[in-house]
């Protein structure tokens, strides 16, 4: 249910590794709470983010909600197209609805994340709280 090459936090942010570069968005899970995603609020190309920093702001049907850091460094892409379309979340959570692009301080802090099946469970166990 969830791609097993990504890593997941507890706040439903999704990351992809490569070497000190973390691609991050929001889990499909996150996007179905939401709803309709209605705009998007980037950060700043250049900017530092902390590990659970806010890292963009979510505006959608029910609610605003903000995407959080699941690694802190320094934030070296936003996806710009979210701007203008930003269902893309909702369409494509994993592909091109990516939020930021982020090379890690420390990737140690990965260690702290879920892999797919620890995040489904994680999930199930949510969604049976109610």
């Amino acid at each position: 249910m969830y791609p097993g090459d990504l890593k997941y936090s507890e706040k439903h942010e999704w990351v992809r590794v490569e070497g000190k570069i973390a691609t991050v968005g929001i889990t499909s899970f996150a996007q179905e709470q939401l709803g309709a995603i209605v705009g998007v609020g980037l950060p700043e190309e250049g900017s530092k983010v902390e590990k659970h920093g806010a890292l963009a702001d979510l505006d959608s049907m029910k609610t605003a909600d903000q995407v959080f850091s699941p690694v802190s460094g320094k934030i070296v892409k936003v996806n710009r197209a979210l701007e203008e379309r930003p269902e893309l979340i909702n369409d494509d959570p994993y592909g091109e609805g990516w939020v930021a692009v982020i090379e890690m301080a420390d990737p140690g802090e990965l260690a702290d994340l879920m892999n797919a099946s620890e995040y489904e469970a994680f999930v199930a166990e949510e969604a049976s709280k109610g």
